[in-house]
């Protein structure tokens, strides 16, 4: 596994880990202060850690008791050093206090990485989900065979 491969693989594994923790300080510090966040959830756009960092409070606070498993499928990407880009199909499993699965969704995620202090960074993340031509509501699961 080239160098770059291994800190792409480090920002996959601390974005899980924070997210099941529902440790805000640790997920907040795998973004640049200049992120521009694209998600998927009622906001057109986030400019910068502050405006993101309140809507993760209000993720993690809405959650209780509840945790997210993420995980991470069909990752690729490419890049050097310097940059990189990431895509992925996207699993938030939502578990009970006890751990059985009480619901899950996928998105699509691209994410913009940049070095910064030696390590990766996210300048840009961009989730998405399909909209169905018929009934106009986000597709939430992808298809088998996909």
């Amino acid at each position: 596994m080239q160098d770059v491969d291994k800190s792409i693989a480090r920002v996959v594994a601390n974005y899980e880990a924070a997210v099941y923790a529902k440790d805000v300080a640790a997920f907040m510090r795998l973004y640049d202060p200049k992120v521009r966040v694209f998600d998927a959830w009622g906001v057109w756009s986030y400019e910068g850690t502050e405006r993101w960092q309140r809507a993760v409070e209000s993720w993690f606070g809405s959650l209780g008791t509840e945790r997210v498993k993420v995980s991470f499928h069909a990752l690729q990407s490419f890049g050097d050093a310097d940059s990189a880009i990431v895509s992925a199909i996207v699993t938030y499993a939502g578990l009970s206090a006890q751990g059985a699965l009480l619901r899950s969704m996928q998105n699509r995620l691209t994410w913009g990485l940049r070095t910064s202090g030696h390590a990766f960074r996210i300048v840009h993340e961009h989730t998405s989900a399909p909209i169905g031509f018929e009934d106009m509501k986000a597709i939430l699961q992808q298809p088998t065979g996909h």
